[in-house]
């Protein structure tokens, strides 16, 4: 029976039945290994709750109440609803938004920035996506109780920007071990018509600071001619060569894929190849390395911080460091074998239930 010293910790929910993005992945996987912390936590005169602004599935939580919002609030644009009715409707409660944005308003919040991206990597957004990121977040620094992030790098790139004081940003890694709990599809390799470790796998993403560009001119080496460079997501080549871009004949795009289609291109890939030039956290190779896929990175962003000495690291304005690193891995099997082992040890020090357990420490500390 819920009493009246009881607090709610409420989720925003904004992100769900949005277009999927890795920042909604963190969120959703942050959620769920709260979900499963909470029945620990007892005694601590807080209940939880997702508030979501549609009917759009979610997962079956067993100690978070899912709040759906009456139908007047469905129908408002989602910007409206998080910046306007959130903060009137749940006026009592600790709003905790994981998603980068949240409710100016309410200043008994916190908030997870990922990354300063819109400061450090301005190429890569239109300008009314920077213009309104750097208005919220200017407030939301100054505004909300608490800042997470997700790396010792964001946390300086947050102070640097000058989006919020270091005492008041805590770090919480990403987990990765998610992507341990679903079974592989291998269809994908029999679309594309691709070998086992004869290919690597990338995002395709058309982003500058993902850089992907430079990967194009080290897999038109004919070092590469015989590997094929696998990129997921929902770029395509036109994407591309409508920035300019020449696409060698050996790239090969699979769209966008499903979480189990990623497992199996990820188990059967030569490697992962990430040349991003800033990051701030980087997922993909986290999940490469759980599964037995070796890694090849720039030492640029967070990358360092998140994959250790479990990478190969090579120069992200040099194409034939690529070349030479990437050969390195697919032809040299005490190489590859040493990527392997230390990367499911460096994998397996990331896990959501250690992310939840510092976000619900976080949260009490903040309610005190």
């Amino acid at each position: 029976m819920r009493t009246a010293e009881y607090k709610t910790i409420a989720f925003n929910g904004k992100f769900f039945g949005a277009a999927p993005t890795g920042v909604h992945r963190v969120a959703e996987q942050l959620i769920a290994a709260t979900d499963a912390l909470i029945a620990e936590q007892t005694g601590n005169g807080l209940d939880y709750a997702l508030v979501i602004r549609n009917s759009m599935k979610v997962p079956p939580y067993r100690n978070i109440l899912c709040i759906r919002e009456n139908p007047l609030a469905r129908r408002m644009h989602r910007i409206a609803w998080e910046q306007c009715y959130l903060p009137i409707a749940r006026r009592k409660d600790f709003i905790l938004n994981l998603c980068n944005l949240g409710p100016l308003l309410h200043r008994d919040s916190a908030t997870m920035i990922h990354d300063a991206q819109v400061y450090s990597a301005p190429e890569s957004y239109s300008m009314p996506f920077r213009l309104w990121y750097k208005f919220q977040f200017f407030f939301i620094g100054r505004r909300h109780k608490v800042i997470f992030t997700v790396s010792e790098f964001s946390k300086n790139e947050l102070v640097r920007y000058g989006i919020a004081r270091a005492e008041k940003i805590m770090v919480i890694h990403n987990g990765c071990d998610h992507i341990l709990q679903l079974q592989p599809d291998e269809r994908p390799l029999a679309i594309l018509e691709l070998e086992p470790r004869r290919y690597v796998l990338a995002l395709a993403n058309t982003q500058r600071h993902k850089n992907i560009a430079m990967l194009f001119k080290a897999f038109a080496s004919p070092a590469l001619h015989d590997v094929a460079l696998v990129l997921f997501g929902g770029a395509t080549k036109a994407n591309f060569e409508a920035l300019g871009h020449m696409v060698p004949p050996n790239v090969r795009f699979a769209g966008r894929v499903s979480d189990s289609e990623l497992v199996g291109l990820l188990s059967n890939a030569g490697a992962l190849a990430f040349p991003s030039l800033t990051e701030g956290f980087g997922l993909p190779p986290l999940e490469a390395m759980a599964l037995g896929c070796p890694v090849v990175a720039a030492p640029l962003g967070a990358l360092p911080e998140v994959c250790g000495d479990a990478a190969l690291y090579a120069n992200a304005f040099d194409p034939h460091a690529w070349t030479l690193k990437i050969r390195m891995v697919l032809d040299d099997e005490a190489v590859r074998q040493s990527l392997i082992a230390d990367g499911r040890r460096q994998a397996a020090a990331f896990t959501w239930k250690q992310a939840a357990r510092d976000l619900l420490e976080a949260v009490k500390a903040a309610n005190r």
